[in-house]
């Protein structure tokens, strides 16, 4: 029996955003791994994602799909913050033996803890360590290269999915950081009521935020996804 699994990266990131997980799998497992980068994504100097619509990173994903099932006999998915979202869809539309969410962002933009990072981003600017700031290393260059019409395009997605939601019968795992002030962390629970897949697990990080595959105790749910996963 031949596995493949997906792995999609989130809004304006690449692969990198998911390499950690990646790292784990190809590591212990024997699987065939793939890891599409969404039209006009990459590395966060390289974006250019001006003219590319939701139906663009759709596409991307199920033909990145389509060319991993024509390779395997069970395809997984796993999917971070946008690719989550997009995991779901393709879990509705095509054969998935399991999904694995990461921060998925099918609702966005937690205010209380967005806060919270933005006073600590002030704090180390006043004492002039802003660089050292682990939010600002991941988002300045997005900042600057993300046209607000890209947003846009990413909030269709997620509109588009939500019906789809409770339609996801495959053995589902979500992970979300406690922490995330992109993806308020309740939309775990929220994912996790909605789903009706029999099988479905919640791993809640105490100390992880949005990037939840750099989390702290990311050794610990990467272990338990794993077991989730290669579980007959």
């Amino acid at each position: 029996m031949t596995v493949g699994i997906l792995v999609l990266h989130g809004f304006s990131g690449g692969p990198y955003e998911v390499q950690p997980f990646v790292d784990c799998v190809k590591e212990h497992t024997g699987w065939i791994v793939e890891t599409p980068t969404f039209s006009g994504h990459g590395d966060a100097e390289s974006l250019d994602m001006k003219g590319y619509k939701a139906e663009h990173w759709l596409m991307d994903a199920e033909l990145a799909y389509r060319s991993l099932a024509k390779k395997v006999d069970e395809v997984m998915i796993a999917g971070f913050s946008m690719g989550g979202v997009i995991a779901m869809y393709l879990a509705k539309r095509y054969p998935v033996k399991k999904l694995l969410l990461l921060s998925a962002a099918a609702k966005y933009v937690s205010p209380l803890q967005l806060a919270k990072d933005i006073r600590s981003m002030a704090d180390d600017a006043f004492h002039q360590k802003l660089r050292e700031n682990e939010l600002f290393q991941r988002y300045h260059h997005k900042l600057r290269n993300v046209p607000p019409s890209a947003t846009v395009e990413f909030m269709k997605i997620v509109r588009k999915t939500e019906p789809y939601i409770g339609h996801i019968t495959c053995p589902v795992f979500i992970v979300q950081g406690a922490l995330d002030g992109i993806v308020p962390a309740a939309t775990a629970q929220y994912l996790y009521d909605r789903i009706s897949a029999v099988e479905k697990q919640l791993y809640i990080s105490e100390c992880g935020k949005h990037h939840i595959c750099y989390s702290e105790d990311c050794d610990e749910w990467f272990q338990k996804a794993a077991a989730f996963l290669t579980r007959a």
